[in-house]
């Protein structure tokens, strides 16, 4: 809310973004309250969402807008727009870009696909709206909600749970039920495979896409690329092609399942756009789909640290220093930090190797070494994190 209020009441469109399920439409009920307690009549609100049966006859852009046009002859004032999966809409774009012309209006949407903001809609819109993109919750907020519930919660045996289930934010009414929450989680990532991979982008070989999906988790923060996958597909005797692996890929990331982080060459200065890296939106749907969160829990530590940054507004990158890969260097706004993650440093030798990959960087940006060790092991100018810690810092 503190990034939304900046452009409450302004001409630009405001957009969430962001997998099913993350809580996009609760974003929209907390915009709403706000402008109420601001005075707001809740009758200058049209609020539509477009998965609901009873607006099918909506889905045409030409319908929307003549209700839209109804709405406004009906009210005094200005009107505010809340559009929820708006991408359902087809040529949604011309409907909003005409109402941001035609009314005094400030519009709201949510979508489930990053496609929302390419192709036409860049045309359309291009400098005239602002994107928010929702995640699960992070461990600062499950943290919250675990003491929300008991006080007394712990911060490491929080963190357990949070490693084992996830984010998603509906998991909070399961209580202890392992089994719901893994019912749950599968029943979401099915939607998203369904609806936003499989029907969006007319997929008919769904049993490829399933075995890329989980080629994927189960290679979490490894680098990969098409053609090694390719291969590996080939020694199970399964054809898949180099495209079609990109493609599925793609479209996983469009609908906000993956993350891919591409690798930025130290030495070079510039990105480079071969094997890179894909991380999951929720490591929940790891454990739900693929399992062996707690057996693989050096990626999955990972995982979290990666959408951490991401979540704070970061450019998150994989550094590659000659020979030598850092696990992440995130800018924002000309501010840089770099993380090496690890599970425990155990001896000398891991110890060693996480803290060396720093030597030949020479600049003052913070660099740190995140574990689940409690001991501080900083030294050198660089810095060592309990995880924990590190996610409930302000950086």
């Amino acid at each position: 809310m503190q990034r939304i209020r900046p452009f409450m009441n302004t001409e630009l469109v405001k957009v969430f973004t962001g997998i099913r399920r993350t809580g996009k439409s609760i974003m929209l009920e907390l915009v709403k309250e706000e402008l109420k307690s601001s005075g707001i009549s809740e009758k200058n609100f049209l609020c539509i969402n477009f998965e609901q049966f009873s607006n099918s006859q909506l889905l045409d852009s030409k319908n929307l807008y003549e209700k839209i046009v109804e709405f406004r002859k009906s009210t005094e004032g200005k009107i505010y727009l809340f559009f929820d999966e708006i991408q359902e809409v087809e040529n949604w774009e011309k409907c909003i870009n005409s109402c941001r012309i035609d009314f005094d209006c400030d519009i709201y949407i949510t979508g489930s696909n990053a496609k929302l903001l390419s192709g036409e809609l860049a045309t359309y819109l291009a400098g005239r709206y602002v994107e928010f993109v929702i995640y699960p919750f992070s461990f600062a907020e499950f943290f919250e909600m675990c003491r929300l519930k008991n006080p007394n919660a712990e911060k490491s045996s929080c963190f357990m749970q949070f490693i084992k289930t996830g984010g998603m934010p509906f998991l909070s009414n399961f209580s202890g039920d392992d089994s719901a929450k893994n019912q749950y989680l599968m029943d979401v990532y099915n939607s998203v495979v369904l609806k936003d991979v499989v029907k969006r982008n007319n997929i008919r070989d769904v049993d490829s896409l399933e075995r890329i999906v989980a080629y994927a988790f189960s290679n979490i923060g490894h680098i990969f690329s098409a053609t090694s996958l390719s291969k590996y597909f080939k020694s199970e005797n399964r054809k898949i092609s180099h495209d079609t692996i990109l493609n599925y890929l793609k479209f996983c990331s469009d609908a906000f399942l993956f993350y891919k982080i591409n690798r930025y060459d130290l030495e070079g200065k510039k990105i480079v756009t071969v094997n890179e890296k894909y991380y999951c939106a929720d490591h929940g749907f790891r454990e739900a789909v693929f399992g062996k969160n707690l057996q693989n829990i050096d990626q999955i530590l990972e995982n979290i640290v990666c959408l951490e940054l991401l979540r704070r507004n970061f450019k998150v990158y994989v550094g590659k220093n000659g020979e030598t890969e850092i696990d992440f260097i995130a800018e924002k706004q000309g501010k840089k930090i770099y993380v090496q993650v690890a599970y425990f440093l155990a001896s000398e030798e891991t110890i060693k190797r996480e803290f060396s990959v720093y030597d030949s960087i020479k600049d003052n940006y913070p660099k740190y070494v995140v574990s689940m060790d409690d001991f501080d092991f900083s030294q050198n100018g660089i810095i060592h994190k309990n995880i924990k810690d590190f996610l409930l810092m302000d950086f």
